[in-house]
């Protein structure tokens, strides 16, 4: 009788009806010309942490691509659980050496020609910075979040985490723009009902935000590009 109320109760908890988290978000105060002549509002990443209570069980790793073509990461956003691995395959017909070493988890590909992939697997949770150690204008951002319940935002700002089971969740949010204070007031504690739950517009300001050079993977200044070198910031 007792194994067969844990296995009863077990399946109400496992068919617990999941709910859905909606809602828009908005870039103001931007210097960036497809967010003000657009409306751009892609590339924010939201995500849900239960709140006093333990966190799930670890959503199951994915596998991810952000190609490297015209000199760009595409996307140039990507949200991923931890565990997870990523390609950087070269379409490029120029070498390429994709790293990081910001807070997040540092990596480093290395040099690799036109046509070749190179996978990374991220084991930690966090923001990681992602570069190009031959051209200093290309960069992304992979979010390594433990927890099912993230989402990053289309070009229309609109966004819906589903399969949120009802209860009280975190809200954090991040977009590479913002100083970390303006994206800290925007968080909030949130109650899912199982009807779902429609989230008042979310205004993320860029006030205070000052672009700036970053290093290369050996902390220093990228070599000015010389015509013809397809690999200059192999040098030290």
């Amino acid at each position: 009788m007792i194994w067969r109320s844990v296995i009863f109760f077990s399946a109400l908890v496992c068919a617990a009806p999941a709910a859905t988290v909606t809602g828009d978000v908005e870039i103001t105060n931007s210097s960036d010309a497809a967010v003000r002549k657009h409306k751009d509002y892609t590339g924010v990443v939201l995500w849900l942490e239960p709140a006093d209570r333990p966190a799930p069980v670890p959503p199951a790793p994915k596998r991810a691509q952000m190609v490297q073509r015209d000199k760009r990461f595409t996307p140039h956003v990507i949200a991923i659980p931890v565990g997870s691995s990523v390609d950087f395959p070269n379409y490029d017909p120029i070498f390429h050496n994709a790293f990081s070493n910001f807070s997040g988890m540092p990596f480093d590909v290395g040099l690799y020609p036109p046509g070749k992939n190179k996978i990374v697997v991220f084991r930690q949770p966090g923001i990681v910075r992602v570069f190009c150690n031959i051209h200093p204008t290309m960069s992304a951002i992979i979010a390594v979040l433990s927890t099912p319940w993230y989402v990053v935002t289309p070009v229309s700002g609109k966004f819906s985490v589903e399969g949120v089971p009802p209860g009280d969740y975190q809200l954090h949010i991040f977009h590479e723009r913002a100083v970390p204070e303006n994206l800290r007031a925007l968080e909030r504690r949130i109650t899912v009902p199982e009807g779902g739950l429609p989230l008042p517009l979310i205004s993320i300001s860029e006030t205070g935000f000052i672009p700036g050079p970053h290093l290369n993977k050996f902390g220093k200044e990228y070599p000015p590009v010389i015509e013809g070198d397809v690999y200059p910031g192999a040098r030290k």
